[in-house]
């Protein structure tokens, strides 16, 4: 599919953000609009931004921004933000997860520098091949299994619903067991991120000429990091992975990273509420996200800040950032409805 036209198609809206997250923010202003029309005065404040690059750093970002230049613009007691998701598996609605905390990131940049040469003259020392080396042994290492706060009281909520062959490993990994960490870490990508800092590489450069030794090999490694583990951690780690002096790493840009918010009990409250009028028997499950959204910067400014969306899609097929990234369309307008009702019910 074009990533950039927006097609319906086999009960599935298709293109680049609508999952990740264009449907939101389409949401918030069509509900701002539902709200005119119909006369409905809220005892609140209510602001939307509308804004982007919370993953590409730089001075672009949005959020980054307001609260650095307009701090006292989007001032609030609270956020509703994206980074939650309701999980549906096998065509069937588990659990509509709120986000109250998130990984950080930290991209660092590989490079190793050679003195190149004449292609016919070839010799070990070779720039590709040591980062090449560098990049296999990232491959085959997982960082340690474990649970924090938010992931115990997620896996503990997720065993209950359970009913397959995994409802006892979930159960022991919210007790902490390791072994049970590592099957369910194998039976979910998902579940994987959520108990371990992940590493990977995403983008890859090297060589000047196709008849010259390179000069220069890089690379870009992802890591989406616990909260509770720190950036020396994990820089450590990867140097001891790598194990190759050659391979010269750093950090590539500044990182940032925030508190979890608090469990606030009126928002857990009507969100249930409402998420059981809508779909009855689904319950609310309070989660990390493996991702990264704005709401770093904002819980690190001290808004609190929940990823609620009520738009379910499946476990296993999630497709953000990748080929022919989708939205069902019942989903869509389903959240429409849940996101309407959540704003108008903390407005009242």
């Amino acid at each position: 599919m074009d990533p950039f036209q927006f097609v319906e198609r086999d009960g599935f809206f298709y293109g680049r953000g609508t999952s990740d997250d264009k449907a939101q923010a389409a949401i918030w202003i069509a509900t701002l609009i539902r709200f005119k029309r119909e006369g409905f005065t809220p005892d609140r404040d209510i602001i939307v931004a509308l804004t982007a690059d919370e993953e590409g750093g730089g001075p672009y970002n949005g959020v980054d921004w307001l609260i650095k230049n307009k701090r006292d613009l989007i001032d609030a007691e609270l956020c509703l933000n994206e980074g939650g998701w309701g999980e549906e598996l096998n065509g069937k609605k588990v659990a509509n997860d709120i986000q109250v905390s998130e990984k950080y990131v930290i991209n660092f940049g590989l490079e190793v520098r050679n003195k190149g040469g004449h292609s016919s003259l070839p010799v070990p020392d070779n720039a590709i091949y040591h980062l090449a080396g560098a990049l296999e042994r990232l491959s085959k290492f997982g960082f340690p299994l474990k649970t924090n706060d938010v992931t115990r009281a997620y896996f503990e909520q997720i065993a209950k619903i359970e009913t397959g062959p995994l409802h006892e490993q979930l159960m022991k990994v919210a007790q902490g067991s390791t072994e049970s960490m590592q099957r369910v870490a194998d039976a979910s990508p998902t579940w994987n991120s959520m108990l371990r800092t992940t590493c990977v590489a995403t983008q890859l450069e090297a060589g000047h000429a196709r008849n010259a030794l390179p000069q220069l090999a890089a690379a870009n490694v992802n890591c989406r990091v616990l909260p509770e583990d720190s950036i020396e951690y994990v820089e450590n780690t990867l140097k001891k992975v790598f194990a190759d002096d050659q391979v010269n790493v750093k950090i590539a840009e500044e990182v940032t990273r925030g508190p979890s918010s608090p469990m606030n009990p009126d928002l857990m409250r009507i969100t249930g509420r409402i998420t059981d009028t809508l779909w009855p028997g689904v319950p609310v499950v309070p989660m990390m996200v493996p991702g990264a959204t704005d709401g770093r910067f904002l819980r690190a400014a001290g808004i609190p800040t929940y990823g609620v969306q009520g738009f379910f899609v499946d476990r296993n097929d999630v497709r953000a950032h990748g080929r022919d990234e989708r939205m069902p369309v019942k989903s869509f307008y389903e959240g429409q409805t849940f996101l309407y009702e959540l704003v108008q019910a903390l407005c009242r």
